[in-house]
């Protein structure tokens, strides 16, 4: 273990001025000034757009149109117009998907005020953050980490996503197809998404089979025959074919998932086989709260203006410093954002029992997360050794810490 005295801050003024989605320290892409936001892999939104566009394009040149003349005029214009419209619709899902917040936990600008004295007796004493807290969600205890990179306690079923370096809220995974996390505030356009890609590939692949089989009946030839002069839909069958296997294999993955009231990320790294989901509700319930509970506000304002902020009082504290959870760890145990950590349930690490902090709160509170301490900034003086405080996410405090520890 070392200790590490914080340098002093000078003026924070520096961004002032700025919007948020300026000075945002995330991966994210941000467009139209703040409006959209995307993941750092953004680009391969592009490519999922046209591995949906550009097959319906073919569809409707090369089958449909030729299905118009088989069918009454009502019919087989409905037949294009049905292709071109669900397209739209899982487009507009899509970019409701990877367009907005997932869910993005603002990080502390300072670390939180250490709780837990590490040291024997006297000047050696030095406050030093709890690597684990404990919370009681509704009778129900989670183990949440403290994540360096963001400056806070994860909340229950929350994660550090390596790619976006965000930790996100109900984290699910990271979809390189859409380039954006899938967590609480986007999970619900996601799998509407996958679960009309499915249907747009299901209608696909039948209008050309039966567009084969007009053939086949009209010039009373064989189904090979009929095949080899529309190659178009003989390509499509098969794409889509291949498609189906994936966004249906998909769709029903996440059926499941909604079912029992998992993520993705908690069903690969935990298993409740072996004892109880604390988060099932049962099946109906489950389904109502991905589809039918409104969908919270972002936590984030990201045009907002960045406020300027008083430059931060010198502080002398025992022993020189403050101590980081993963100061003196190896580099292996070290969470810099480089794995997300899902909020453990009767999970533990035994070694850490003496720092876990116990608290009570409520599913209604687990909104409001973030405290503040401006009083205590504009005073100018605190105590050594403070407090415990009742939030289980504690204020921030110490700015170099993560900085200076390499």
């Amino acid at each position: 273990m070392y200790a590490v005295t914080p340098p002093q801050r000078s003026d924070l003024g520096s961004n002032y001025g700025l919007r948020v989605y300026q000075t945002w320290k995330g991966s994210n892409i941000f467009c139209l000034q703040g409006r959209f936001i995307f993941g750092p892999d953004a680009r391969s939104l592009g490519l999922t757009i046209s591995l949906i566009v550009v097959p319906v394009i073919v569809f409707c040149i090369f089958v449909a149109s030729k299905l118009m003349d088989d069918f009454s005029d009502t019919w087989g214009l409905s037949i294009v117009s049905v292709a071109v419209v669900f397209t739209i619709y899982d487009i507009i899902l899509l970019m409701l998907t990877s367009g907005r917040d997932p869910g993005i936990i603002p990080r502390n600008s300072h670390p939180p005020e250490p709780e837990v004295i590490d040291g024997n007796s006297g000047t050696s004493q030095t406050p030093r953050l709890p690597r684990v807290k404990e919370v009681e969600v509704n009778g129900n205890i989670f183990k949440v980490k403290y994540c360096d990179t963001c400056m806070l306690y994860r909340p229950p079923r929350c994660s550090h996503c390596s790619i976006c370096n965000n930790c996100v809220e109900r984290f699910d995974h990271h979809c390189p197809w859409v380039g954006q996390c899938i967590a609480q505030r986007n999970y619900r356009f996601f799998f509407m998404f996958v679960f009309s890609t499915t249907l747009l590939c299901v209608y696909v692949l039948a209008f050309c089979c039966v567009y084969i089989r007009k053939i086949k009946e009209s010039e009373d030839i064989t189904i090979w025959k009929a095949m080899l002069k529309t190659p178009a839909s003989i390509a499509l069958i098969i794409y889509t074919f291949i498609c189906m296997w994936f966004v249906g294999g998909l769709t029903c993955f996440h059926l499941y998932l909604i079912s029992t009231n998992q993520t993705t990320y908690e069903n690969f790294r935990y298993s409740y086989d072996r004892r109880s989901n604390p988060h099932n509700k049962g099946v109906v319930d489950n389904f109502k709260e991905i589809f039918c509970s409104a969908i919270p506000p972002s936590k984030n304002s990201f045009r907002a203006m960045v406020p300027r902020e008083a430059p931060m009082p010198p502080r002398s504290a025992v022993g020189g410093g403050f101590m980081s959870p993963n100061m003196g760890r190896g580099n292996d145990e070290i969470e810099m954002g480089r794995k997300g950590v899902w909020a453990m349930a009767e999970h533990g690490d035994d070694k850490n029992v003496g720092n876990n902090e116990r608290f009570h709160v409520n599913d209604d509170e687990l909104g409001d997360i973030r405290t503040t301490t401006d009083d205590d900034e504009q005073s100018g003086s605190r105590p050594n050794i403070h407090p415990r405080h009742s939030s289980w996410e504690m204020s921030p405090e110490v700015m170099a810490l993560a900085s200076r520890r390499t």
